[in-house]
């Protein structure tokens, strides 16, 4: 990679290792794999950089990352992938308080990351997209390679699903 375009791959990439890790984590579950993962994204990232067109590069890292940890799952054979969610199934948000409400007041930090881990991998990926890295509909449909109509069911059912995994932790529950 000649020096202006490792430039500009760093000035464009390396600023979202935090995302790129972030999701990888969610991901995985597991930080050595995360990290695995984000090494591995970063290579394919550096090898393709030539046909990025600009545009948002953290969507576009993300979407490597993600496509990185599915090509791990499938590497390593049944175990690593997750069961498909019935698509077609529309959820309707309520006007309850959502999770971020719930965290402030019941919830501890630790009872959320634990709720958020039990998600299944697409109904957490929508909300670490969208509740950690701040992306918007079209970047998530962007990474998740899904239309926006699927991300916004998907992220009122990890909403749906997360409030209630919290509210049965404040009662004294278990999710």
């Amino acid at each position: 990679m000649p020096p202006t375009e490792r430039e500009r791959f760093e000035r464009t990439v390396l600023p979202h290792l935090r995302a790129a890790y972030n999701l990888a984590r969610w991901l995985t579950r597991n930080g050595q794999d995360a990290e695995d993962v984000v090494q591995e994204a970063y290579l394919r990232a550096m090898r393709f950089f030539a046909g990025f067109r600009g545009g948002d590069g953290k969507a576009w890292l993300l979407t490597i990352v993600r496509n990185t940890t599915y090509d791990a799952w499938k590497r390593a054979g049944p175990a690593g992938l997750t069961v498909g969610l019935d698509e077609d199934t529309p959820e309707v948000e309520d006007d309850a308080l959502g999770p971020e409400d719930l965290l402030l007041q019941e919830a501890s930090r630790q009872a959320l990351m634990e709720a958020l881990e039990a998600l299944p991998v697409e109904l957490r990926e929508a909300l670490v997209l969208r509740e950690l890295e701040g992306l918007s509909y079209k970047e998530m449909a962007e990474v998740s390679q899904i239309p926006i109509g699927t991300v916004m069911s998907r992220l009122a059912r990890g909403r749906k699903r997360l409030r209630r995994c919290l509210e049965e932790r404040s009662r004294g529950g278990t999710a």
